[in-house]
């Protein structure tokens, strides 16, 4: 975890101190809601359908057990015990009331969180692999950038009031679990001919209206040219992109629009004005990477008896199978928590639920929880001789689902029944297919099958980059769901392509039995669904949908 100085915590402190002033203002009557609007997002604070809505930044989905406890304390106190994990590795409080929002910002600032740059037209959380630090794959700890990121942006003048909100996910693993090829900056750490490591900078991803798989600007980038490099890529942007259309403003249209080759050159001219002076120096980044409190892993610790209990406890040993992955050490195993419970709306985590999560991480996990832009938890330090005690406490909270990258684990945008934005719900939608494929062993034979559900066309729900993808539409008043198939937000990253005519609500769950059905009918060996559709195409799943309509 980085560790807070004294520099970050009186910028929270700070920050608090003028939000409480300006919500004064507005309770009296002193500013309008048009005057206080650009105000309160910026302290990541919506107006919903129903109540306030205050995002929390999670920085790269890093937490400890204080701050989850902070969480928990927010739920119970503020909202109605309960907070929603977000695609962006955030958590958002859905029921808030204007004149506590002071106070909840008080909280958080005393636990290093805060909810700067969760709204407005400016640099998002940055997005890091969870299973950052941990994974047996990656080449080195990405967290450490994203931290430098995010000191470097915030409250940069150059990127306050971008032409729109802008999203940055860095991995450091071959297998990506950041969703980077859809951002608006994805880089991928590489290794250098000589050894160095470096960025592949992918520009111009993005989900919404017009989605795009973002192309390749920079094969690679020396590490100590980082900051340089994204300043020309934001200045240009802040040059060319669209502020007299909302729907045109994301720097996907200006790379699509002026072509990867042009843009590139627009930025490459740019980087050379900048210069190195425009780098962090490697003193600056090596403060920010001994900052990070690293866990003391043992060296591999005996497993007790891990291997008996799996042998001798079916349902643990399908939660190893499914919810357990390749830690870089022997001995332990990065242990995926699933908030994907079968009728349940996906993301949500009760503050009891939270606690019992902190308390884990404390006893078991070296003070280490991460959030996932799938909408699950992990905690990624645990010894295989503690796993099945573990297991049997995230059980009796309700916790141990074991669907981690099965059907059930859907991501859900919580849709039209708390966003203004959204055209029809996606969370009872999410409940429905889950509990249509509730049975385990259904579940496991299906294998690796992503459903992703958005409300309205903004794309929360990362439908674009679903296996299954489903997305809300209004048809006169009523809602109805268009599905593509075929997306991917991993390293084969691709855009799901429509299937058919948009489906009434209760026809969509039997809609995704039929497409399981037909996959199942024209899988070989084992393959995935997106194998088995890259080989067939779409042509059987839409007449498996569509039959009754010829």
């Amino acid at each position: 975890m980085y560790r807070y100085d004294a520099v970050d915590r009186a910028v929270l402190a700070d920050r608090a101190a003028e939000f409480r002033d300006q919500v004064r203002r507005r309770l009296s009557g002193e500013l309008t809601e048009d005057q206080f609007k650009p105000l309160r997002l910026m302290n990541g604070l919506y107006l919903q359908l129903h109540a306030y809505m205050l995002r929390v930044a999670v920085p790269y989905g890093s937490l400890d057990p204080r701050q989850m406890r902070a969480l928990a304390d927010i739920a119970r106190r503020f909202d109605r015990d309960y907070g929603h994990f977000t695609t962006r590795t955030n958590i958002q409080f859905n029921w808030i009331r204007l004149a506590d929002a002071p106070e909840i910002l008080d909280v958080l600032a005393a636990a290093d969180l805060h909810a700067i740059q969760t709204s407005g037209n400016c640099i998002r959380n940055v997005t890091a692999d969870p299973y950052a630090g941990a994974a047996a794959d990656e080449l080195e700890d990405p967290r450490v950038w994203c931290e430098a990121i995010r000191q470097w942006s915030s409250l940069h003048p150059e990127f306050s009031f971008l032409p729109r909100k802008f999203k940055i996910a860095v991995t450091a693993s071959p297998h990506d679990r950041t969703a980077a090829k859809v951002h608006d900056i994805g880089l991928l750490l590489r290794r250098g001919r000589d050894g160095a490591t470096g960025f592949e900078v992918i520009v111009g991803g993005g989900m919404g209206r017009t989605p795009h798989v973002g192309p390749t600007l920079k094969a690679f980038l020396p590490s100590d040219r980082l900051f340089s490099y994204l300043e020309a890529v934001l200045r240009v942007y802040n040059r060319h992109g669209r502020r007299d259309n909302i729907y045109k403003a994301r720097i996907k249209i200006l790379v699509a629009a002026l072509g990867a080759e042009a843009f590139g050159r627009e930025v490459e001219a740019e980087w050379e004005k900048i210069g190195s002076g425009g780098d962090l120096p490697g003193s600056e980044i090596a403060r920010i990477r001994d900052s990070f409190t690293r866990p003391e892993l043992a060296d591999s610790p005996a497993p007790g008896d891990f291997e008996v209990r799996r042998a001798a406890e079916p349902a643990f040993a399908r939660f190893v199978r499914n919810n357990l992955k390749a830690h870089k050490l022997p001995g332990y195993a990065i242990v995926d928590v699933s908030l994907k419970g079968f009728g349940e709306t996906p993301g949500d985590i009760t503050a009891d639920q939270m606690d019992v999560v902190a308390d884990l991480a404390e006893r078991f996990g070296l003070d280490e929880i991460r959030s996932t832009h799938e909408q699950n938890l992990v905690l990624p330090h645990i010894r295989l001789a503690d796993v099945h005690t573990v297991w049997k406490a995230l059980d009796a909270a309700r916790l141990a689902t074991p669907n981690i990258n099965l059907i059930s684990d859907i991501i859900a945008c919580p849709g039209l029944d708390y966003c203004a934005l959204a055209n029809a719900r996606a969370i009872c939608v999410a409940q429905d297919i889950a509990r249509r494929f509730e049975a385990p062993d259904r579940a496991e034979a299906i294998g690796e099958l992503k459903i992703k559900i958005s409300g309205c066309i903004n794309a929360c729900g990362h439908h674009h980059v679903g296996h299954i993808g489903i997305l809300g539409v209004d048809k006169k008043g009523e809602e109805f769901y268009q599905l593509t198939l075929g997306g991917s937000g991993a390293e084969d990253a691709a855009v799901g392509k429509m299937l058919g005519p948009a489906l009434p609500i209760d026809r969509v769950t039997d809609a995704v039995e039929a497409i399981v059905d037909a996959y199942l009918l024209h899988r070989k060996d084992g393959e995935r669904f997106l194998d088995t559709l890259r080989r067939t195409g779409d042509a059987p799943f839409r007449e498996a949908v569509y039959a009754d309509a010829h």
